[in-house]
């Protein structure tokens, strides 16, 4: 037999450790398919993983399902749409909302995920009850997903709204009011009318609203440009 060759004397915990380094998901794919020691190195390197980004990526609903199931720790989840990235649907959220981390994520992106609906987000949301920072910016989404957010995330701090022209003003009265520790919402694109924002002030006078390029808050007389 040959002699064993160095990278196959580390220890499985030290294989992990220079996994974590990969953000390459294909390569990770490749390390994993080597032998059963890299394939358990690559398992122990998701779980230690605080965040996954998916942006640019080409990946379906069981690919992304599969990684964030063994993602134990995260923090933070990312699957926005790019030109050649995630091509998520509403199965492929449910398949995320069933795995362990989802009630520990503090921040999801779902940015210009247009395959999905209120169904896949509601079922996602409705687990997320740890979410602080949320962005489903240039989605279909409807006053039913604002309605899930403002009854399943008490510590929603930001949430971007960009270009969601189906919400109301019926559902950001909802999530302003109960998400009392909102600070921050984008509500750039949409189709609701400036009065509707003075109502949203009214409930929380700390909250910035960004509308238009626009800066809008209590605490200052005039508008402020947003860059």
């Amino acid at each position: 037999m040959g002699e064993e060759a160095e990278i196959d004397r580390l220890p499985i915990d030290l294989l992990a450790h220079i996994f974590v380094l990969i953000t390459s998901f294909t390569d990770l794919a490749q390390a994993r398919s080597v032998c059963k020691k890299w394939k358990q190195g690559v398992k122990q390197s998701l779980a230690r993983r605080e965040t996954l980004s998916f942006a640019g990526w080409k990946m379906d609903d069981d690919s992304t399902a599969r990684i964030v199931r063994h993602a134990y720790n995260l923090k933070e989840l990312d699957i926005s749409r790019s030109r050649w990235g995630c091509q998520i649907s509403d199965n492929g959220l449910r398949e995320i909302s069933l795995v362990k981390c989802v009630s520990n994520l503090t921040s999801i992106s779902l940015w210009g995920m247009t395959g999905i609906t209120d169904k896949g987000v509601v079922q996602l949301i409705s687990r997320a009850n740890s979410l602080q920072h949320l962005n489903i910016g240039g989605t279909f989404i409807t006053d039913e997903s604002l309605f899930a957010i403002a009854n399943n995330c008490p510590q929603l701090k930001t949430i971007v709204l960009w270009s969601c022209r189906h919400v109301t003003e019926s559902g950001l009265l909802v999530l302003v009011n109960k998400c009392q520790k909102l600070e921050s919402i984008n509500v750039w694109g949409t189709r609701v009318p400036v009065d509707c924002f003075i109502g949203l002030l009214a409930i929380s006078p700390a909250l910035q609203i960004k509308w238009r390029g626009l800066l809008l808050n209590v605490g200052s007389t005039s508008l402020w440009p947003v860059a």
